[in-house]
Parts: structure tokens; sequence; C-alpha cells
């Protein structure tokens, strides 16, 4: 308490009782209770000057606090597929109901597969074994805290980053359960099988098949890729413990259009145990011709690069970055040009692709001329200022066009744009609006629109390589940027006719990949419509098993999940219930399940997961070991601490309710006495 305070306290004191003394002793009428009563008046005056000076006071508190421990369970189907799901489960029960642990830890529970959630039930059912999927939201949630780790595992990941270098962001101690053989067996089997997605008609494609080897002795077996009946490639292959892998490569002729299907086997050996991770499909999608890119700028930016990048993603499209010049006498070559920051060099190039009427993809930013912009085309009009602004996007959730899933742009870098406004001459649609300091102001940053038979986008702003970026900060990869900025190509590369109902699914899918269904449904005037009652029929083509689902909205698409579909050949047909309105695909889903490749858990990597984290691995039938170590581990210990609040007098409700009792207390003695 400061020392100007302490002496406001005894001036109050003293006012107080001067105040008291000079009403009931100093010249005042004698009574037998004016004692009490210069107490009680003292008291009164003296709490309200404490609440006008409202002096602070320290308060220190003394709390526990316990250290964490999570533990985590694999909910993937190789922990069943291993006959491991009963004894994970009582791992599990006996470890988290344990009193000792309970009074030691607050233990907090979760499991991982496909994706991670906290532990309310197990089902042993998901079809990924996704280990950073879980040490990332582990590494967010306990990071600066004390959270030792017991993982209840095989080992054995099938997506995502390396669980070795995840776990060791947060440097907490991992202490794994194994579960599984750990007894070692001869076994052959398909490690991989690289093949590219699409392949050109009348080519060849590659593919590269790795074949590893666990065991001591040498072994001789035949690899065959098949079409149907029909072998196409064979080759022996011998390995031994010295020589535990080979990697094949081959090409096979790419003869008829569509979804083409083949099988790669290696024959197993005598006795083996697990013949399921001796065989593969794989799909190749056959296409005619690729679709050709312009991409004219007239300097050196990181925004070409990305969007090359992005777009040549799909294979299916091809990216040439062009000069202005060069491409004038090229420009019958490309089904969409992209126009990156026009200057006064696009002149010409601009004339003839009007002249062309081909679709474009206009970026602008701080090299443009908007002049050159403005008289080339009668669509938009660039409000000239030649100050610029940094404007971060925003996306429109009622957008129509084409469907957008799997961004959100919420933490994306700005774009440098021009400050004026764009206006827009013809109907156009807002894809992504500007932002300023989370302000939505408004103003089209990336618009698309159709005029005159084409089909057009403009971006105001340049750096959109930061956005490719950014994608990869957040997701691991960058295919949810590039899988947006592909609709967007996919949409202006076509001169299709608008439909009603427009779908979005992949040719083929493998058994362990999500296998998601997406339409949008307009209005009969092209507007997205919210409200429509769609439902798919889908059909298993060789087991003619038919079902009939409901469409969900999600944002500006309705969406439906198949996965854990059987494989074979699909066809399906999106209709609306309400109007006499459908859409029909069809897609073939390949038989692999990546969760039943193996024969053992990864004793080594569970063993060197622990060892590098200073904790410490244990086998399915240590359980009460595990308890022992933790209870043990003089890391794990509670901690005393203190909390200190400064707590004002005037939140002190105590001092109120004396005022009014000495108050009270002097009323009722001075109206007994007859003093009033």
């Amino acid at each position: 308490m400061a020392n100007s305070i302490i002496v406001y306290l005894i001036l109050s004191g003293i006012l107080a009782l001067l105040l008291a003394l000079f009403q009931y002793v100093y010249k005042a009428k004698y009574t037998k209770y004016r004692y009490v009563l210069t107490v009680l008046r003292f008291v009164t005056v003296f709490s309200m000057l404490l609440l006008l000076i409202n002096p602070k006071f320290e308060a220190v508190s003394y709390y526990e606090e316990k250290p964490n421990l999570i533990i985590a369970l694999d909910n993937s189907e190789s922990i069943a597929y291993l006959k491991q799901d009963e004894i994970a489960r009582q791992i599990y029960d006996d470890v988290s109901t344990n009193a000792r642990l309970l009074d030691r830890f607050n233990i907090e529970t979760y499991k991982f597969g496909n994706t991670t959630s906290p532990l309310d039930s197990i089902s042993f059912k998901d079809n990924q074994s996704n280990f950073s999927s879980f040490f990332k939201s582990y590494n967010e949630l306990y990071k600066g805290q004390i959270a030792p780790v017991i993982l209840i595992s095989d080992g054995n990941q099938t997506l995502g980053n390396d669980y070795m270098y995840s776990a060791k962001k947060n440097k907490q101690a991992m202490f794994p359960v194994i579960l599984g053989d750990t007894t070692s067996f001869s076994d052959l089997r398909l490690q991989q099988v690289n093949v590219n997605r699409f392949a050109y008609l009348k080519n060849r494609f590659p593919v590269e098949v790795i074949v590893n080897y666990s065991g001591e002795k040498s072994v001789t077996s035949q690899l065959r890729i098949r079409s149907g009946n029909v072998v196409l490639f064979t080759k022996n292959i011998t390995l031994d413990n010295s020589k535990p892998s080979e990697i094949i490569n081959t090409t096979l002729n790419a003869s008829q259009v569509g979804v083409r299907t083949y099988k790669v086997e290696i024959l197993p050996l005598e006795n083996e145990k697990n013949k399921v991770n001796n065989y593969k499909n794989f799909g190749v999608e056959i296409i005619d011709q690729k679709t050709n890119i312009a991409l004219i700028a007239d300097g050196l930016h990181p925004d070409l690069g990305a969007l090359k990048k992005s777009i040549e993603s799909n294979e299916q499209r091809s990216v040439t970055i062009l000069k202005p010049n060069d491409a004038i006498l090229k420009l019958n070559d490309f089904q969409l040009v992209i126009l990156y920051q026009p200057t006064n060099d696009f002149s010409n190039v601009l004339e003839r692709i009007s002249e062309l009427k081909l679709n474009t993809f206009t970026v602008t930013g701080n090299t443009t001329d908007f002049d050159i912009v403005n008289d080339s085309q009668a669509y938009f009009f660039q409000e000239v200022t030649n100050q610029s602004e940094e404007f971060q996007p925003a996306v429109n959730t009622n957008y129509g066009t084409f469907i957008i899933d799997n961004i959100t742009f919420d933490n994306y870098p700005p774009l440098q744009s021009e400050f004026g406004m764009v206006t827009f001459k013809v109907p156009e649609e807002t894809l992504l609006f500007k932002t300023v300091n989370g302000v939505n102001i408004d103003a089209p940053l990336l618009s698309t629109f159709e005029a005159d038979g084409q089909k057009h986008a403009l971006l105001s702003g340049e750096g959109i390589w930061r956005w490719r970026v950014q994608s990869y900060l957040d997701t691991d990869d960058f295919s949810s940027f590039d899988n947006f900025i592909g609709k967007l190509t996919q949409y202006l590369s076509s001169n299709k006719k608008r439909n009603r109902l427009n779908l979005d699914y992949k040719s083929f899918y493998n058994q362990n990949e999500t296998i998601i269904l997406s339409a949008q449904f307009f209005n009969k005037n092209y507007e997205f419509d919210g409200n429509a009652n769609l439902q798919v029929a889908y059909k298993n083509n060789d087991t003619n098993e038919t079902n009939t689902l409901p469409l969900l909205l999600k944002n500006a698409s309705y969406r439906i999940d198949l996965s854990g579909i059987s494989p074979g050949d699909y066809s399906f047909t999106v209709k609306n219930q309400d109007e006499p309105v459908s859409a029909s695909g069809i897609f073939k889903v390949l038989e692999y399940n990546v969760e039943q490749q193996f024969l053992n858990a990864d004793v080594t990597k569970l063993n060197s997961l622990a060892t590098s984290t200073n904790g410490k691995s244990f086998y399915s039938n240590q359980a009460n070991n595990l308890v022992d170590s933790l209870l043990n581990d003089t890391r794990y210990a509670t901690i005393q601490k203190s909390k200190r609040n400064t707590i004002p007098i005037i939140d002190w409700k105590y001092l109120l309710g004396l005022i009014a009792l000495a108050l009270s207390l002097e009323w009722f003695i001075r109206k007994y006495n007859g003093l009033i």
C-alpha cells in the first residue's frame, strides 16, 4: 500500500473520531449510551471515508496443480485387423480409470484415425492412421504445459507427416503401448505404386512399383501388372536380407479414353502370413487432350510461378508463360488466357484476344496500366487513383457459379490493389470481397462474369503467391488453394452452357479416400437456390445394390459423403424432388485397404519415439509397469502455486453491511432513548 494512502487513512480515522466526539461528547446532552453511539458514529463515518479513498489490498491464495496425462488411442482398422481391439480397450480402461493415476494426474483422452477427437466411443473403423493430426492438435492444446502422452497404437502410419517429427515439437515424453505381434515373419509386399492420375490417349504412361521383403532367406517371385484378365507386364525379382527392396519401372499404353483400372501383384511366398499386401489396384483416367492456358506477363513475379504450379497440379492442364508480343501469333492454341498486370505492351495482344473471343482471367496490381485495361474492354471500369492499398479476402458464401469448398481465406495475407473502386458494366458475381481490418467494404476482390459468349474473371490485387504459402501453413499441403484455382480455371476454360444442376466429383477413388459428391442447384434465373430438395440415388453396377440419400446444404453447395462404400463401379443420379431437374454421373471405387497392409506392430519406430522424447515404451501386457513408471517419475509432481490478487476495498461487500448495521443500531438506540 502506498504511503499516501496510509496518510489518508490516518487522517480519515482522526476526522471520523473528531466528528463522533463532537456530536456525542462535546457539549452533548448526557446519556448513558453516548460512548456506544460515539463508537457507532465513528464506524459509520470512517467506513464511508474508506469507500471514498478506496485503498487496495493484496490477497494471496494457494492451490495445487496436477500435471496433465494424455491418453491417445489409435482408432484405425489396423488395430482390429491385427486382432488387438479387445486388448486395446482393456488397456485404455485400466489406465484411464486407475485410481492412483487419477489422484496424481488430470487425465484427458483422445482417439485418432482419419481425424482427432475427444474419446467418447471406440470403433476401430477409421480407414487411415493420421498420427500427425493428433500431434498437431496436441501441440496446440498443451504447448508449454506438462503433459506426457500414453500412445496406445500399433505404430503403423498411413496418412500425414511422420509422427517421429511431429511428436518432438512440444518436447513432451511419450509412453507408447505397443499393440500387435512383435514376432518377425517372412513377408513379401507391395510397398508403393506410383502412377499419374491422368494419361493421354495413344501415349505411354509410366508406372513405378516398389517391392519390399522382410526375411532372412533369399526368395524369388514374379511381379505382374494386369488389366482384367490380360497380363500387360511381368518381371521376376529376387530379394534377400542384403537386398530387401527393388524398384521396378515400366510404361503402359493408353489406348482407350476413360477410366482404366489395373492390378499390380507380387506372387506370395509359400505359407506367407499376410497376402493382402501382395496386390494393389490403381486407376488412370485417359483423356484425349490437355487444356492449354497462356499466362501472359511483361515481367517476372512470384505470382506467375504460383499460378503455374497451382493450375498444373491438375495434369489435364498445361500453362505456358509468354511475353505479350510473343503471344499474339500463338493465341489460337489456348482455351484460356491469363493477363497478368497488363501494361502498355499488351495493346496488340488485347486486341487479338477480343477478335478471337477468348476467355480471360485478368490480374491487376501495382504495375498495371489501368488506362489500357479500361480501354481494351467494355465490361468493367477501374477508377485510377495511382494509390495502392492492401485488402484481405472474404469468401462470398452465396457465390453460385461453381462449387467452392475446403478453403475459407480466414487468415490469408492481403493483396496489394488499386485504391479506386471497380465498376462493372455487365452482371458479375463476386467470389471474394475486399476487407480492411476485418471489415467487409462490399467491394469485389475476385469476380467472374459472362458477356458476349465469353467467360471472364478479374482479380484486383497482386501477391497471390502468399495465399499458396498460407495454404501450406494451414493444412501442410497446397491442395486447398490449388483446388480453388483449379475450379476457377475449369470454369473459365470451358464454354459449356450453364446448367441449373451442376455436379462436382472425381472419376475414380481409392477405397480409403474420402468420397464426396457436391452439387449446386440454380433457379430459373440462374440464382443459387438454398432451399432445393436434392437426393442422390446411386447403384453398385457389380452387385446391383442401390441406395438413395439426401444431400445436405453446406455454404453454397449441397454435399454428401459416401466414404465407406464397397469397391466397384457406380452410377448415380442427383435429382431435385420438387422439380424435374436431374444430373447423372459414374465413378469407380478401387479396392485397396491400406490398414490391412501391415503384418506387425512397428516396434522399432515406437521404441525410437519413446527414446527420442525421454519416455519409455511398453508392450500390451505391461500396463501395470506403465502405471508404476508414471507414478515414480519425479518429473510429474503436483505443484503448489500461489495466486496474488489486488482487491479494492469498494469490492468488499461486508463493509457496506457494517455501515448499514452501524447506522441502524445508532438510529434504534437514539429512538429508544428519545433522542430523536
